[in-house]
């Protein structure tokens, strides 16, 4: 797969098998991260890079995904979930309307971009959100089990990225686990930021 290739079919279908996992169901181990989600209080959410949806099922039903893989989206509407390309957001933007979001959403997506592309990123749907964005990136040994992440983001980093669009940073937190405990040692520990307009 082409590092950059989070575009393609087999991508969506990597995302489909990882979220698939028999063990993972069984263990229900997305419940702290749909914990996490939920007390973050976000509202109608707009989720940028939804991917397939998995997200999209943890927010309020009148939340939006857009990503720009095709294929991610045919799954996330299969499943029943407000999914869009981004070309389709855009030819009916006018459908969502200045900060008719609460909150926008971008888990997993900053490490797939360059710190600038992320912050274009931010700032063409923040017209969108009234209140805040949370941003979600995978620790040291996360970030290195997809070969698509060319961005390592640190905490400073995405605080840094938030107030270049304008944003101030209300929350900087390691989850699940502290990040001296779980950077290194815990592939599913992210780096959780949020800002507020």
């Amino acid at each position: 797969m082409d590092k950059k290739d989070t575009k393609s079919e087999d991508y969506a279908n990597r995302l489909q098998n990882l979220s698939g996992a028999k063990w993972k169901q069984i263990l229900d181990v997305q419940r702290p991260y749909r914990w996490n989600l939920k007390r973050l209080g976000l509202g109608r959410t707009l989720d940028i890079g939804c991917g397939i949806g998995r997200n999209l099922g943890n927010l309020s039903k009148d939340s939006v995904g857009v990503d720009h893989n095709d294929h991610s989206v045919a799954v996330a509407k299969q499943a029943g979930f407000s999914a869009v390309t981004v070309d389709e957001f855009m030819k009916n933007k006018k459908k969502y309307g200045k900060d008719s979001f609460d909150s926008m959403l971008l888990a997993h997506v900053l490490e797939h971009l360059t710190t600038q592309d992320g912050i274009a990123i931010i700032k063409e749907y923040l017209p969108y959100v009234s209140d805040k964005v949370v941003v979600i990136c995978p620790q040291e040994k996360g970030f290195k089990t997809d070969e698509t992440h060319i961005n390592y983001l640190n905490h400073k980093d995405i605080e840094q990225i938030l107030e270049k669009c304008g944003l101030k940073v209300t929350k900087s937190y390691s989850f699940p686990l502290h990040k001296s405990l779980g950077s290194k040692t815990f592939t599913y520990n992210e780096t959780v930021v949020v800002g507020t307009k």
